[in-house]
């Protein structure tokens, strides 16, 4: 039986090992889609169009939020970013087990307009290895360095908040963490509700 899919925040510290995570899950299961989100700064690396982000300008993004067509959307070191609820009801529509991979002010956003959607933490080991990791990936200046770390904290007091918190401390373990949690998630009885009600409707 076709059910729609269930819808699942994960957030994090800048420098945690969010995306690495995820990107991981999605490579090894077919089943979890990530919601791609759009942002207005530009593309680091080899992160392409469509794939890692959708990359548009300011002033079409401001055109977007005011068009309602965000789920939610923050500006983040002087960047937007923001989830399209299009994409998002598409992906949950196709039966898909949907990832919104954003910040803690996107995830208080999708929070209070989606109470059922379940919220996951990513921690690190410890905030010596976040320092570690965000100023190894070579892709920030000091300064940009300087206010993640600033802001990292009051982060990752956010994790009470959230519905799970899962510790990135070895990748595979972690990986293993996040995967338990959306299966377990996705049998809970509201999630199978539809299910039940088709088993009973033929007895």
């Amino acid at each position: 039986m076709h059910k729609p899919g269930q819808i699942f925040i994960v957030s994090a510290a800048s420098g945690t090992g969010k995306t690495t995570l995820v990107s991981r899950l999605v490579a090894n299961h077919s089943n979890i889609r990530v919601c791609v989100s759009h942002t207005s700064r530009a593309p680091r690396g080899a992160e392409q169009n469509g794939v890692h982000y959708h990359f548009v300008s300011a002033s079409e993004f401001e055109r977007l939020i005011g068009e309602g067509a965000f789920l939610e959307h923050a500006n983040v070191y002087g960047h937007y970013y923001g989830t399209s609820i299009h994409s998002l009801n598409e992906l949950v529509a196709q039966g898909s087990n949907v990832i919104l991979e954003i910040d803690t002010q996107g995830a208080a956003q999708v929070r209070k307009s989606l109470p059922n959607a379940c919220s996951i933490f990513i921690l690190p080991p410890s905030f010596a290895v976040l320092t570690q990791r965000l100023s190894g990936r070579g892709t920030d200046s000091g300064e940009v360095i300087a206010k993640r770390l600033a802001k990292a904290r009051d982060e990752i007091e956010q994790a009470y908040l959230f519905d799970y918190v899962v510790i990135n401390d070895d990748l595979i373990q972690a990986e293993t963490d996040l995967l338990h949690i959306i299966k377990a998630h996705s049998l809970q009885q509201s999630a199978q509700q539809a299910f039940i009600e088709q088993i009973l409707a033929n007895t």
